[in-house]
């Protein structure tokens, strides 16, 4: 039997199989942060293409919280009609529909990828006055107000992701974003509450983490991006992220989706197929918590033994979803799974071919 075509419950929720889709920036929004034509077709395709869960992109909860101008916010009720739209589709495609909440701290305001990606400019803000790289502004430092406002920010952004009909939430507190600078030595110097030891340096993205659990519905799932490493010397590590989830567990979060990198530039990261997955294994077996598994995984075979051995119980796929919205469809098929496949589409996936098969007729 498969585990990847399995159910998986978490909380009240259940999701048809263990595949979703990871949240991928698309900087396809307009620039006050709304929905486009471009997300209400890009994610509902992946919806109707066989994931269990779709993982709407990183939206900020503040617009200075972009990381690009044409990221997608929630930080306003004028955003909830789109996002609203967004969620019907993805639902009605097939899939939970999910969101993923962010700041993007000392790395927000930068051009789109394809236009270079260089800092715009912007004002920005972060445990430290450290930029991340050459180039970058430096940002200035957040005060007990300002996390405050932040924290509040992303409480509220929770609440109408919910109003919007969003059935999961994902903070993201990986990849140098603001909360994840806060959890790393590399990018947190303070010398108050939120920094030194890491007992202090958690204590934000704890903060964050306690006040979106009590905000978002008990039934439905919280789950934490985390940057399981620094992939640098006297960085964030993995025994760092194995505490940081016990207390995540402790708060009532769901599910640790477990990434890495990110935070400093210039890392040499080992990427290999699955170079992640002992990320999401290590939480699992030493914390027991549930994990999503990420990093270039590419085949069914591949995410079947991972889910067998017991490293996660989710799948969350990124690239492999942009160059194939179909992949779970022909995924089930290899590992001899009898998948839904929508009416409409059915005959590309019979052995018969469409112009022979009875009641459709010569095409």
């Amino acid at each position: 039997m498969s585990l990847l075509f399995s159910p998986l419950r978490l909380h009240g929720l259940e999701l048809k199989n263990r595949l979703a889709m990871s949240p991928m920036c698309q900087y396809s929004a307009t620039e006050d942060g709304r929905v486009t034509d471009w997300h209400l077709l890009h994610y509902p395709t992946r919806a109707l293409g066989g994931v269990g869960l779709v993982l709407v992109e990183a939206t900020a909860v503040l617009p200075e919280g972009r990381i690009s101008p044409f990221d997608l916010g929630l930080w306003s009720e004028e955003h909830l009609p789109g996002f609203k739209e967004l969620a019907r589709r993805i639902r009605e495609a097939g899939a939970v529909p999910g969101i993923q909440l962010a700041h993007a701290g000392r790395k927000a305001g930068t051009a789109r990828p394809w236009e270079g990606g260089r800092p715009l400019g912007w004002k920005v803000v972060g445990p430290s006055p450290i930029p991340f790289a050459e180039g970058y502004p430096v940002p200035e430092p957040l005060d007990e107000a300002g996390m405050a406002r932040v924290l509040e920010a992303f409480v509220q952004a929770a609440r109408w992701a919910l109003e919007a009909g969003f059935q999961a939430v994902e903070l993201h507190m990986a990849h140098g974003y603001l909360l994840s600078s806060f959890l790393s030595p590399l990018s947190n110097r303070r010398e108050d509450a939120y920094g030194g030891s890491r007992e202090n340096r958690m204590r934000f993205p704890l903060e964050v983490a306690r006040a979106v659990r009590a905000a978002w519905p008990p039934e439905l799932p919280l789950f934490v991006r985390v940057s399981a490493t620094d992939w640098a010397e006297g960085g964030w590590g993995l025994e760092d992220t194995l505490a940081f989830t016990r207390e995540l567990k402790a708060l009532g979060v769901d599910l640790l989706d477990c990434s890495s990198g990110g935070v400093v530039p210039g890392v040499k990261v080992p990427v290999a197929p699955g170079f992640q997955v002992p990320f999401a294994d290590a939480v699992r077996k030493r914390v027991g918590m549930p994990t999503g598994a990420v990093g270039l995984l590419t085949s069914p075979e591949q995410m079947e033994t991972l889910l067998q051995a017991g490293s996660a119980d989710l799948v969350l796929l990124g690239r492999l979803l942009l160059r194939d919205p179909y992949f779970p469809l022909r995924a089930a098929k290899a590992l001899g799974v009898a998948l839904e496949v929508p009416p409409s589409t059915r005959g590309a996936f019979d052995a018969t071919p469409s112009w022979l098969a009875p009641g459709w007729g010569p095409r």
